[in-house]
């Protein structure tokens, strides 16, 4: 290790040893899901799971040598989207992990997007990425619209999003909080509660869902921002962002239906087996073919998958899941479907 490697490492060394916090929302009334200070899940389960325990140095541990490392590496052919999509015509491109350009009604969506090599605060140690991103950041058309479902590393890219702002000033919406952070690298959001909306234009909203999970940017900051998903009313059928989430009560999807017909739901697979157990914080396969089948939803891509080996089941376990499971329920594979990185579903 070099001493530019370790200067680099020290600042989250140091947050890490000292449990340093994210000022929390100080201006929020408590609810069911906020108590003054910190936020949770109002249907059940927080802070159970394996990777709520891990103490520093568990997670130190882990930033230096990751627990999973038998992933191959996967090669990708990376796209070019095209500027604008008109229409009625949906046009999805997985970028990998829980990154998502839609492309339809000339608006270009993008979800929790996601360039760097490692989900990790410092880019030479932690889980680095084993499919390669389906689309270059620089090959990205104008985006008009980013869903930032939670704070997590694997999730929320502060150098994508700067770069991002900067050159095209989209409307960001998040949940509450997360805008703070944002802020702080000279980033605007429009931060909402769960049920809260934001007018992108006349007749297209964003409203921010609920989902279970959990978040935690810096350490000493858990839980003092809010993870959501997000549904995008569309003429024709709603957009629909799982963000990350666990089962909970599963009643999420079905809230989310209310906002309206669901063309295409966007929905996690990956991550649910964390040492040997099912994760509280993220669903699998069977669970995300329960949510679409509440959502009533149209179509749906399966993401959060084969990226970064966060959990222990194999790289391809949750597609070939996924078509088992969709298999039993009688529903065409095609209406569900999980697309290599780069690759273009086009929805008429």
């Amino acid at each position: 290790m070099t001493l530019r490697h370790i200067r680099y490492l020290v600042p989250p060394l140091v947050a890490l040893l000292a449990g340093c916090a994210t000022p929390s929302v100080k201006s929020v009334p408590p609810s069911d899901h906020f108590d003054g200070r910190r936020f949770f899940n109002p249907d059940g389960v927080q802070g159970s799971s394996g990777e709520q325990k891990q103490g520093p140095v568990a997670l130190l541990r882990n930033l230096v040598k990751p627990p999973y490392r038998s992933w191959p590496e996967v090669p990708v052919t990376p796209s070019r989207p095209p500027a604008r999509v008109d229409g009625r015509t949906m046009r999805v491109t997985w970028i990998g992990h829980s990154t998502v350009l839609v492309q339809t009604q000339g608006l270009n969506i993008l979800t929790d997007p996601m360039w760097l090599e490692r989900s990790s605060p410092v880019q030479f140690l932690g889980v680095k990425r084993v499919r390669a991103p389906g689309v270059r950041l620089e090959d990205l058309p104008r985006i008009d619209l980013i869903l930032l479902s939670h704070d997590h590393r694997d999730h929320l890219d502060m150098h994508a999003m700067r770069r991002l702002w900067h050159r095209d000033k989209p409307l960001i919406v998040t949940g509450l909080g997360n805008d703070q952070i944002l802020r702080r690298n000279g980033v605007h959001a429009e931060a909402r509660d769960w049920g809260g909306r934001v007018t992108l234009r006349p007749g297209i909203d964003v409203i921010v869902e609920r989902a279970h999970h959990w978040s935690q940017y810096d350490p000493g900051d858990r839980d003092t921002t809010l993870w959501a998903g997000f549904t995008v009313t569309l003429p024709g059928g709603n957009l629909y962002f799982a963000g990350d989430t666990g089962p909970g009560d599963m009643r999420w999807a079905t809230e989310a239906r209310r906002a309206g017909p669901v063309r295409l739901a966007i929905l996690p697979i990956g991550a649910y087996h964390f040492a040997g157990h099912e994760t509280d914080n993220h669903i699998g396969p069977d669970q995300a073919v329960t949510a679409f089948e509440q959502l009533g939803a149209a179509y749906a891509i399966g993401v959060h998958w084969g990226t970064f080996e966060l959990t222990s089941e194999g790289i391809n376990e949750p597609p070939e899941h996924l078509r088992a499971a969709l298999a039993r329920e009688h529903i065409a594979a095609d209406r569900f479907r999980t697309p290599e990185a780069g690759e273009a579903w086009v929805i008429e």
